[in-house]
């Protein structure tokens, strides 16, 4: 069987579908993953296939117009969610081109895209494919979908579909405990983190003797998005007397100025990391806010975005973490919270509960069952 997984732009959008692309290459199926070109080198450090579909990076289609016109990112939230999906909807567009070709040439059996990939569902639906939704977090809100669908107009034209076309099959990396309320029916599976790999150290993997906490803007940090807000984070946590480990891209972690004494900061292996840790800070960021749920670790989200809001929000409930926004994260508040997080004793045990049905859910290599089912059902 031959499967296309298609992602977005940006490592954090290719990561979550490694764990299912892996699984189908080792089941003995055909396997390429089609991104832009500037994320190959993320499909390529997993040992998988990648295709260019396109040349633009995500900043570009997020904060310019098809005719290179500034895109003003709006204030309001839900202006906001409309804003990505146009943004999304741009990326789309730009990837159709090349896809058009490769599928012609290379005839899959099934599609894979994530979430906010729209090429995926409208170049299945032109060529007859069957389509499978991957999520890439904890749920995407649904207007983001309506802002894609406004900007993908022409080509929703161009292919003869009314809307952007749903899928044959949900796979949701949402543990159900969380999962949003008026969440679709879905195809559970484990989340597995994946995150590209340097050498291994002792000191990564042992836990210290005073209590660890891994700071985190996500692995889209530039010195033009989201830098500032990761100096905030880093200063604010550090009077705690913490040792802090900063997870943060090496073209960037010197930019953070002078570090104090055992302070490290770096690409590390976030993975390993979150389970010699006992807290994480972070930004919202989907990848980094379901590897510390999986660690069973207690989370302070301060969300970058207005969509990562909600999908925090339902951690919350849970027990496993806290959240601040914007404009409530002082450093006396980062403080209390963080306190909280490490000394009542009800956050870590909810974070192991949510962790343990994290791993009873079935595996990508169950999932891949369950795809490879549909493709010969739709053959049939």
């Amino acid at each position: 069987m031959r499967i296309l997984f298609i992602s977005g732009g940006s490592r954090g959008a290719v990561f979550p579908l490694v764990p299912l692309a892996t699984a189908a290459r080792n089941a003995g199926h055909e396997v390429f993953v089609g991104v832009t070109e500037n994320t190959l080198p993320a499909v390529a450090s997993a040992g998988l296939p990648g295709v260019a579909l396109a040349t633009g990076t995500m900043p570009q289609y997020m904060y310019q117009d098809r005719e290179g016109n500034p895109a003003v990112e709006p204030d309001d939230p839900e202006e906001w969610n409309l804003f990505n999906g146009h943004g999304m909807g741009r990326l789309a567009a730009a990837s159709l081109e090349g896809l058009v070709p490769l599928i012609e040439r290379w005839r899959p059996d099934v599609i894979v895209g994530g979430s906010l990939s729209y090429a995926a569902p409208i170049i299945a639906a032109h060529f007859g494919i069957p389509f499978v939704r991957h999520s890439l977090n904890m749920g995407e809100p649904a207007n983001i979908d309506l802002g894609a669908a406004a900007e993908l107009a022409p080509e929703l034209e161009k292919f003869g579909l009314p809307d952007i076309p749903g899928e044959d099959l949900f796979i949701d990396i949402c543990p159900p405990s969380v999962r949003p309320a008026d969440a679709i029916p879905s195809q559970s599976m484990r989340y597995v983190p994946y995150n590209t790999h340097k050498k291994l150290d002792p000191w990564m993997y042992t836990r210290p003797q005073v209590p660890r906490v891994v700071i985190s803007a996500g692995s889209r940090v530039t010195p033009d998005y989201e830098l500032p807000a990761l100096r905030d984070l880093v200063e604010k946590v550090q009077p705690l007397g913490l040792e802090m480990i900063i997870a943060v891209p090496d073209e960037v972690a010197n930019l953070l100025g002078p570090l104090p004494d055992g302070v490290r900061a770096g690409w590390l292996p976030v993975d390993v990391l979150m389970r010699s840790s006992d807290l994480l800070v972070h930004r919202g960021g989907g990848n980094t806010m379901l590897s510390a749920m999986t660690a069973g670790i207690p989370q302070l989200v301060i969300p970058a975005m207005p969509k990562q809001v909600g999908m925090t929000e339902n951690l919350v409930e849970y027990g496993a973490a806290k959240m601040l926004i914007d404009g409530e994260d002082t450093a006396e508040a980062i403080a209390e919270a963080c306190q909280e997080l490490l000394k009542e004793p009800s956050y870590l045990k909810r974070s192991r509960d949510i962790a343990q049905e994290i791993a009873e859910l079935p595996s990508p290599a169950e999932v891949v069952d369950v795809v490879a089912a549909l493709a010969k059902g739709n053959a049939a």
